[in-house]
């Protein structure tokens, strides 16, 4: 046997269940067609809180609304999450207090990002990457995605 061994031949010889074995050791599934598990499973709340917050936008800005058409920050979130399947409280506050709360490094996208001063956190918003969120950011405007603007912020992730 030589080092630059024919794959179909290596198969041929081996049979399914080591080829299987080849195929967890190497890391890819010799199958054609069949896609990694991962790939196929549905997508996981945090993504689907970003997906439904990012279909709200330009939806108004409107203090204590919660949707479907008009949202403040805290209702933008919560209605997200309630879409994904996932309940959280009203205020950003309080979404603050209910969350894992994780470092920036470990953010991923449909995380929530808390906006704080002197502790106290004043405006939410979802993690969309590359240091951006979807919020619904004020009276006057509109759900939007915008650039994360200040350091003073906390990350939190939905149990």
């Amino acid at each position: 046997m030589t080092a630059q061994m024919n794959v179909p031949s290596v198969l041929s010889r081996t049979g399914t269940v080591s080829a299987l074995t080849i195929a967890a050791v190497c890391g890819s599934l010799l199958a054609p067609g069949v896609a990694p598990q991962a790939e196929a499973a549905a997508p996981a709340p945090a993504v689907k809180a970003l997906n439904v917050a990012a279909s709200k936008k330009g939806s108004p800005y409107k203090y204590g609304a919660v949707g479907p058409k008009r949202f403040d920050c805290s209702g933008l979130t919560l209605y997200a999450y309630k879409q994904a399947g996932k309940t959280l409280p009203r205020t950003a506050q309080q979404q603050y207090n209910k969350t894992r709360h994780i470092s920036a490094a470990g953010r991923q996208k449909g995380d929530l990002v808390f906006f704080h001063s002197g502790g106290r956190v004043y405006h939410v918003g979802i993690y969309a990457g590359s240091n951006k969120i979807w919020h619904s950011p004020k009276a006057g405007s509109v759900v939007k995605q915008e650039r994360i603007w200040s350091k003073a912020v906390y990350y939190g992730r939905v149990r």
